[in-house]
């Protein structure tokens, strides 16, 4: 069966925020209700201030009250007769990559290359795929955010109720999450932490960057030195104090210290000399998890680190 398109163009919408709600990211909600809307448009709507909160101005990231009145300009919106199927390869990979589930959390390891969400030119990621994996599941939201290039444990709410409760943990240091990377050099056992603001920007081409500058936000990372090899690489652990965008691989890189596979922000000679041992991904793997669930649960998670990147590790402790 092939899906039909066509464009449709709305009026002003107004859209209340419900009991339930509350706490969600503009940006997430917008992109839950308006459908077909590509994210580039969600945000340049943003952006621009075309969207309004009780009649103000808000950015990106202002966290919906319930009452809330969301004010959406008229867009054109592409409407389908029924979402694109995603490859059944995909699909199983996503599911054999689950590492704990109960009746309101998932959490996943997911492999790199997989965006968390479609948008930019990506018809899905993880949450699209996990949507169709469990269709009785309508209000699946994405717990947090990694890179597309990120592997590891990735937390995705069944329900609204554990999607607020998470959001709470992750504003109030309730979830511990831990890092590897591998980065270039002899990382100083002495250097436990780097702090240091970080300000996000959009380039003109829709890029995000983010810099280490003394207007940004508050940051910090604390980091553990687990292998080395040499003067030429140390495997370490990463753990985000605070949660802003790209912190761990801006933070790397600031300490002197980029991590191998970083396209944006990393050392070129550094990742053509790993990829050239077989390490062709960004080698940053959020290896651990741990928070206390609602009803007392201490949930504790590991995911191993993929094929590709111990055998690159085993090749660097054979030059060492």
């Amino acid at each position: 069966m092939t899906n039909t398109t066509t464009q449709i163009s709305t009026g002003v919408q107004l859209l209340e925020v419900a009991p339930g709600l509350e706490g969600q990211r503009i940006d997430n909600f917008l992109r839950t209700r308006l459908k077909g809307v590509p994210k580039t448009m969600i945000y340049r709507i943003l952006r621009k201030g075309e969207v309004r909160v009780n009649k103000g101005r808000i950015k990106p990231d202002y966290k919906l009250k319930a009452g809330d009145v969301v004010r959406v300009p008229p867009i054109r919106v592409n409407e389908t007769d029924e979402p694109a199927p995603i490859a059944q390869g995909l699909l199983d990979r996503l599911q054999a990559a689950i590492v704990y589930e109960d009746k309101a959390l998932i959490v996943l390891n997911k492999p790199a290359g997989i965006a968390v969400h479609g948008g930019s030119g990506l018809n899905y990621g993880v949450i699209e795929a996990l949507r169709q994996i469990y269709p009785k599941y309508t209000e699946l939201e994405l717990v947090h955010r990694l890179d597309r290039d990120t592997s590891g444990l990735l937390m995705v709410a069944k329900k609204r109720s554990m999607l607020r409760y998470l959001h709470e943990q992750l504003r109030g240091d309730g979830i511990t999450k831990r890092y590897l990377a591998l980065v270039r050099g002899s990382w100083p056992a002495s250097r436990k932490q780097v702090a240091a603001p970080l300000l996000k920007s959009n380039l003109r081409s829709g890029e995000r960057m983010v810099e280490v500058n003394p207007e940004g936000k508050e940051a910090l990372t604390t980091f553990k030195v687990v292998r080395r090899f040499g003067n030429f690489a140390t495997l370490v652990e990463a753990s985000p104090i605070t949660g802003r965008t790209h912190q761990i691989r801006v933070h790397a890189r600031y300490a002197g210290h980029s991590i191998a596979g970083d396209a944006k922000y990393g050392d070129d000679d550094f990742t053509k000399e790993i990829r050239q041992l077989g390490g062709k991904r960004l080698f940053l793997h959020a290896v651990g998890l741990a928070v206390t669930l609602a009803d007392g649960t201490h949930l504790t998670l590991e995911a191993p680190v993929e094929t590709m990147w111990q055998e690159t590790l085993e090749k660097l402790v054979g030059e060492d």
